[in-house]
């Protein structure tokens, strides 16, 4: 039951480890559920059309696998650098460009699917299914994959100068610009990280549903922002944080979720209110915080 819960964790827990580094350096994005099923939708879309051979050419079940990775992981640091030069160059605040882009991608996607579900085709449903459903060492694959972001994650923050920039930037923007920091270039790549973060987690996704619905991904902003700030330790207005502190939260609230609907003390229906009243307590308390 353990590993059932830290599978379904992983997908949120991939996320925030992006969205760590994106509220360290002082920014939010709010779109990361969209920007999911809009990847998602898209790369079930392109499997599809290059197995049916639509492009004049037919290609390997196998590499079509490989392609659509590929196209989800590129098209997931796409977004994040679009994010990222409209905050940066276009000086427009982080909490708009992705309150914007929330809607652009559900709608893109809801179009694609017609208003219906993208369905991915059963032949290579059936091969890539053990990204999601195999297991190494007792393992399954997404926890493997969770803990290596993780680490990275980690290491980056706390081991490499682009991570002290990030917490220089989220501490004090102009004091790091004073001292040389190229801050639009790391805000820029801490979005870009994000997005390819929301493409790793969608290449485990899909191959659990092999579909993509204008619901996919819905309210995972929530889930992950509240993974960062709630037992994550990382400070709403930027500045300090940890990717242990996002991880423990991640399973910490998967955890929670699981109990309550397994205990019925509450209905399933609110733990999305549960989250949101969650994250306001903390802003509330760190409000003197910086």
């Amino acid at each position: 039951m353990m590993m059932n819960v830290l599978t379904r964790t992983s997908f949120i827990g991939i996320i925030a480890v992006g969205m760590t580094f994106v509220i360290i350096s002082g920014g939010i994005d709010l779109s990361v559920g969209s920007m999911a099923a809009l990847i998602a939708g898209s790369m079930i879309w392109l499997m599809n059309g290059l197995a049916a051979g639509v492009c004049g050419h037919t290609f390997a079940p196998l590499a079509i696998v490989l392609l659509g990775i590929v196209f989800a992981l590129v098209l997931g640091g796409l977004f994040g650098c679009a994010h990222g030069l409209l905050i940066t160059k276009g000086r427009i605040e982080p909490f708009i460009v992705t309150l914007g882009t929330l809607g652009i991608f559900r709608a893109v996607l809801t179009w694609l699917a017609d208003g219906g579900a993208l369905t991915l085709d059963n032949s290579l449903s059936d091969l890539y299914g053990p990204v999601y459903y195999a297991s190494l060492f007792g393992v399954p694959v997404p926890i493997w994959v969770f803990l290596v972001t993780a680490a990275g994650g980690a290491l980056i923050l706390n081991r490499t100068a682009f991570g002290r920039h990030v917490q220089a930037i989220g501490s004090n923007e102009q004091v790091a610009r004073y001292a040389a920091i190229r801050v639009d270039t790391v805000k820029i790549i801490t979005y870009v990280l994000l997005g390819i973060c929301v493409g790793v987690a969608i290449v485990l996704y899909v191959p659990r549903l092999g579909s993509a619905t204008p619901t996919t991904g819905l309210l995972w902003e929530l889930e992950a922002i509240a993974s960062v700030v709630v037992v994550g330790g990382t400070a709403l207005k930027g500045g300090e944080g940890r990717v242990i502190g996002t991880v423990i939260g991640a399973v910490l609230l998967s955890v929670i979720a699981n109990i309550l609907n397994l205990t019925s003390i509450i209905s399933v229906y609110l733990n999305a209110a549960v989250q949101g009243v969650v994250i306001i307590f903390v802003a509330f308390v760190q409000r003197g915080r910086r």
